[in-house]
């Protein structure tokens, strides 16, 4: 009894609270209690339904078997997003420059009042003044006989295809056309400087020329920067039969030597001993340059040559000459020691304490350590050995002798002003100061320079100033306006801060040799060739150019380098040009009279086609029609043909005797 009171008394509660019914709702059963003794002795007792929760006011479910995100997934998810927002900032950073660069503003028409700056050059230190200099006081006219600026640093990769030669150049326009005032640049030759009357004669030395081709150009302020040429200590042969590696186009020749001595290597017939001199490759410098040249022709042997050319690849040998007594003097003892096991790893023969004494044009003399004298076979002859002055520069110093006597260049003061010519800064190569010849202090020189220009602006106009005021103006203000003068005119003399030397060594492997507190860090290695790689990557002026030659180095790690000679791009006309090459392609007889021009003196040959035209007439009677009656040898030859918008093209050159072409 007490146990059915008891029961009741629990679902008295249930059956008084109100049921929320739905739906959604299950029926609850009936009866749902038996109250009476004998009803709960025989009947089950059936528990009450739990109501059910309304769809809108149900809890989220989660599924059987899934888990809440922990903080590692918060922390996913957020790093995913931070990647995102780096990636889409940076694209839209770049869009933005390479936009800005694409499309320069309006610029301010050069003005009669303001005066002439003229800048001779555009290398390093030229480039690096354009670049840094506020030209609005002054009317500034750059004159160059090339068009652009060339990155010369990376010249060596460009030599076996590592880098193309269009990622490394800068048109000069690029950078003048962003100035605040308009900026004068011309493709021509200085060919005289006149101090007295302060004056440059320019001269068109292109292929082509028109009414005007040599003027005179006054200036305010001449920024002599013309740099310097290769010095050969007058060694008989060089000229003729060694490849420089200063520029653009002596890359372009050197990769087109290279490729033709491996092919005519791999020609049927050719004897050991013949095959071995093709494929022998020497290096005159033991400098920057030449040790680089020397580890790019490695990595060219052992990334590309072996594969391609497998039957003569073990023949290739390359061999660095140096004078000194060991190769890269400015660098550290701890780095050269470096320098030279890796390429004794890499079996590259390091001459040192060697003289070259006669080039020939299959040999090199040279007298070694012991004062013996050698004849080394090659097949082609890198001259890498240092500068010398050029024509022009040596010129202009004859006409102060009283003030430049140095011999190896022109003397500045600390100013970068010329001695006998205040009105002439030098800078770069062509000058005889106690820094290095390189592209470092170039730069350097030409940023500071930039900045005094700017302070002589400014002198100028407080010298302005300060005459309207002594008339009118208080005796204070007079005073401030003096004090602010010279100040201006304290230029603090030239000083340079040494960053560090860099230097690749071929295999992925580059030193450095940077400057650390009060000593030296000396590093070599992979990590600092990637050191090296972005070093030069930053130093390169334009977004576009460290594009290109980011994608370089990809599409050489990807497809490797290419190994056919390649087509030129633009003409050389005039210099450089190799004796055994002809032009293999040119028009008949009966056209040539109508559409050709014919330049014809040594030691090059060459034909200026008009327009295109079919081409009826066999390869012997083609270079016949232009191949000079008098000619002994072969003789080097241009064709520059020209059709649609005016683009021009210059047809490939094959090795022909006097006699007889071949087709490519």
């Amino acid at each position: 009894m007490s146990s059915a009171r008891h029961l009741a008394t629990l679902a008295r509660p249930l059956l008084s609270t109100p049921t929320r019914i739905t739906s959604r709702s299950i029926r609850p059963a009936s009866p749902i209690l038996a109250l009476s003794k004998r009803s709960y002795a025989q009947t089950p007792v059936t528990p009450p339904p739990v109501p059910q929760v309304p769809a809108t006011d149900a809890a989220p479910t989660v599924k059987e078997g899934t888990k809440k995100k922990g903080g590692f997934g918060r922390f996913r998810t957020r790093f995913a997003r931070g990647v995102l927002f780096v990636v889409v900032a940076g694209a839209g950073t770049f869009i933005y420059f390479t936009q800005k660069d694409l499309y320069p503003g309006t610029q301010l028409d050069q003005d009669p009042k303001k005066k002439t700056v003229v800048v001779l050059g555009n290398g390093w230190g030229a480039t690096s003044f354009l670049k840094q200099l506020d030209n609005e006081e002054y009317n500034v006219v750059v004159i160059s006989p090339r068009n652009y600026f060339l990155f010369s640093p990376l010249l060596p990769s460009v030599t076996v295809g590592t880098l193309e030669a269009r990622s490394i150049i800068q048109p000069t326009r690029f950078i003048t056309r962003h100035k605040k005032r308009k900026v004068a640049v011309y493709e021509a030759e200085a060919t005289d400087v006149d101090p007295i009357n302060k004056t440059v004669t320019i001269e068109d030395n292109s292929e082509l020329t028109a009414t005007s081709s040599k003027v005179t150009i006054p200036y305010d302020y001449l920024v002599y920067a013309v740099g310097a040429e290769n010095q050969t200590f007058g060694i008989k042969g060089v000229k003729e039969y060694a490849c420089f590696l200063k520029e653009l186009k002596d890359a372009d020749r050197i990769r087109r030597k290279l490729l033709d001595c491996i092919e005519t290597a791999a020609f049927a017939g050719q004897t050991e001993e013949e095959i071995e001199r093709l494929m022998h490759m020497v290096v005159v410098g033991g400098g920057p340059t030449g040790v680089e040249y020397a580890g790019e022709l490695h990595d060219f042997l052992i990334d590309d040559l072996r594969k391609w050319y497998p039957e003569i690849a073990d023949k290739l040998r390359i061999t660095l000459i140096e004078a000194l007594p060991n190769v890269l003097p400015a660098f550290s003892k701890q780095l050269i020691q470096y320098t030279e096991s890796t390429f004794k790893e890499n079996k590259i023969d390091v001459l040192t304490r060697t003289m070259v004494k006669d080039v020939r044009e299959k040999s090199v003399v040279v007298q070694d350590a012991n004062k013996e004298i050698k004849e080394i076979p090659y097949g082609l002859l890198v001259w890498a050995t240092g500068n010398t002055s050029r024509e022009i520069t040596r010129n202009l110093m004859a006409k102060l002798p009283e003030h430049q006597t140095q011999r190896r260049g022109l003397v500045v003061d600390g100013h970068m002003r010329l001695a006998g010519a205040p009105e002439i800064f030098a800078l770069g190569d062509c000058t005889a100061t106690s820094y290095a010849p390189t592209a470092q202090a170039a730069s350097q020189q030409g940023t500071y320079l930039a900045r005094t220009f700017a302070k002589m602006a400014q002198a100028e106009k407080l010298k302005e100033q300060l005459a309207e005021m002594r008339e009118k103006a208080p005796g204070d203000d007079v005073e401030r306006t003096v004090k602010r003068l010279n100040k201006a005119l304290d230029l603090p003399p030239f000083h340079y801060s040494h960053q560090g030397s860099l230097a690749y060594i071929g295999s992925e492997k580059a030193i450095a040799d940077l400057p650390f507190f009060n000593g030296n860090f000396a590093s070599g290695g992979v990590a600092t060739y990637l050191f090296w790689r972005s070093a030069y990557v930053s130093t390169l002026y334009s977004a576009r150019n460290r594009t290109l030659v980011i994608l370089d180095w990809m599409k050489v790690k990807i497809f490797g380098r290419y190994v056919e000679i390649p087509l030129l791009t633009r003409p050389i006309i005039g210099t450089d040009v190799d004796s055994d090459y002809e032009i293999a392609e040119t028009f008949p007889e009966s056209e040539r009279k109508t559409h050709c021009h014919i330049d014809a003196g040594p030691p090059c040959f060459v034909v200026y086609i008009s327009s295109l035209s079919s081409l009826s007439t066999s390869a012997t009677e083609k270079a016949s029609l232009f191949a000079p009656t008098s000619a002994t040898s072969p003789v080097g030859c241009d064709a520059v043909c020209s059709w649609g918008r005016g683009r021009w093209r210059i047809a490939d050159f094959v090795p022909i005797d006097t006699k007889t072409a071949f087709l490519r």
